[in-house]
């Protein structure tokens, strides 16, 4: 062959090379969970239609209230919507741990709230309920992060029966600094595989001061929803802060990360959580009274996570930030919180297609 037309042919070579690559990944299933739009309150069937208009596959319910109603009628009319749009359902609620600071004490007993998710997880089709035990302030309270664990089992062997009956998998959610994954892992073991996975949120490892990618590597065997966003990690005089960002905006390792996650989790669904509008978290890990929340942390995982932090700097891009848990925001922030969510969400969904090849409804 001459060598003008053997280098013409590289360039083909490299493409069909490509696309070959792409196309032997394994496929997964592109959604949001509900809460990335909360601002907009909209409810059941229109939260759908909004996921069909962006040519998706899935969707997250991340609350019951979410659905606009929990009587039959309506859980039937949202069932029968997804079913047209052919758009999976993953179900959600809130906290289930009668001990964590974030259970609603004035509500009902954890059992009888979890057997009101499961059922209407059944009545709009969903296989699994996301939940989750608490927040990083349970790390620190009067009852160790071990007892919270225990409630948190408890609840959940307490509904064993009943969730096996309606074929719904409960899906614990490492939520926002409550649980390290190897403590997540505990809580399905011992209340039960069978009935119990995790919902993977790569988002909130860093509260834990920990490196996304060991939370998939350990959590992995038991996923069956995520929470995906993404994370800009830089150090301070005291340690780390981390701010989360809508995907491509921060410096987590997103490509490495759904590589992984296509060979351990090909059968999960990847639901978007972009959650922006919040200022950046300090995590003082060169305080001593910092490591009184993670006593038991192995050295060799905080290194993964200072490594990411080594690599990053604080977040240069345009950011409302009012929306601020307990924070009294001015009634003019709502219609740009609105944008922002939207927007955010929206480049969220592009940059998975574009960078990530994540999605099949989008391809056709």
């Amino acid at each position: 062959m001459l060598r003008r037309t053997f280098l013409q042919t590289i360039p083909a070579a490299a493409m069909a090379a490509k696309a070959s690559a792409a196309a032997s990944e394994v496929p997964v299933k592109l959604g949001f969970d509900t809460y990335s739009l909360r601002a907009f309150k909209w409810k059941g069937v229109q939260l759908l239609d909004y996921a069909a208009s962006q040519k998706l596959d899935t969707i997250q319910f991340s609350a019951l209230g979410d659905y606009g109603g929990l009587d039959p009628a309506n859980l039937q009319k949202v069932k029968d919507r997804a079913a047209q749009l052919n758009i999976q359902i993953d179900s959600g609620m809130g906290c289930i741990c009668e001990t964590s600071k974030s259970f609603a004490k004035n509500g009902p007993p954890a059992r009888q709230q979890l057997l009101e998710g499961l059922r209407a997880s059944k009545a709009v089709g969903a296989k699994a309920m996301r939940v989750y035990m608490g927040s990083s302030e349970d790390r620190l309270g009067p009852l160790p992060i071990e007892a919270h664990m225990e409630t948190t089992i408890k609840a959940f062997r307490s509904v064993r029966s009943e969730a096996l009956d309606l074929g719904v998998k409960i899906a614990l959610e490492n939520h926002s600094g409550d649980m390290q994954a190897r403590e997540v892992v505990t809580v399905i073991k011992e209340a039960g595989k069978d009935f119990v996975g995790s919902c993977l949120d790569n988002g909130n490892p860093i509260w834990c001061v920990e490196d996304p990618m060991v939370s998939l590597e350990t959590l992995a065997p038991y996923v069956i929803t995520t929470h995906i966003r993404d994370s800009i990690l830089f150090e301070y005089e005291h340690g780390a802060a981390g701010q989360w960002t809508a995907l491509g905006d921060g410096n987590i390792d997103l490509t490495g990360f759904v590589k992984r996650f296509r060979e351990l989790c090909p059968q999960s669904t990847m639901q978007l959580e972009i959650i922006t509008g919040r200022p950046p978290r300090l995590m003082p890990y060169l305080d001593a009274e910092f490591w009184k929340a993670f006593p038991k942390m192995p050295a060799w995982e905080f290194a993964r996570f200072v490594a990411i932090a080594k690599k990053g700097h604080p977040f240069m891009g345009a950011m409302v930030i009012e929306d601020v848990p307990g924070l009294k925001k001015a009634a003019v922030m709502d219609e740009a919180l609105k944008e922002q969510q939207r927007v955010d969400l929206e480049r969220s969904f592009e940059y998975a297609r574009k960078k990530l090849n994540v999605g099949i409804a989008w391809r056709g």
